[in-house]
């Protein structure tokens, strides 16, 4: 992906997959197993790569840089740079981030309803990378 991709520029963003459609649109932008999760952390404040390693785990490190990069390319999420490498980079949402936040809470609530329903056992604790509600 080229520099301009990754500027968060809406007009470099990465292409629908089905012209027109928007499910198909926010499934390209959200869809996935990490990205909603990923939305959920950068909520909480901007951190460095490893501490929102940290957080989603087990997510690798080579899969979380490439949701970054798509959710950088979609312009949900902005990268800063502190210095020459090996600074550490910050993550953050943009103002176009936080406007899917009201689509990961509701995904959340509905995961925990689907948890009660499925009977699925809940830990005490949610486990590292589960987004769970925050008091």
């Amino acid at each position: 992906m080229d520099k301009k991709a990754l500027s968060g520029n809406p007009s470099a963003a990465r292409a629908n997959p089905l012209p027109g459609c928007p499910m198909a649109a926010a499934f390209a932008a959200v869809g996935g197993k990490w990205k909603l999760t990923i939305l959920y952390w950068l909520a909480h404040g901007e951190t460095h790569f490893a501490g929102l390693r940290r957080r989603v785990d087990p997510i690798t490190a080579k899969v979380l840089a490439e949701q970054l990069r798509e959710l950088e390319a979609d312009g949900l999420v902005h990268r800063d740079e502190t210095g020459p490498v090996p600074a550490p980079v910050f993550y953050g949402l943009t103002d176009y981030g936080l406007t899917a936040l009201p689509l990961v809470e509701s995904v959340r609530v509905w995961g925990e309803a689907h948890l009660e329903h499925t009977g699925a056992e809940q830990a005490c604790e949610a486990p590292r990378g589960c987004a769970h509600a925050v008091a």
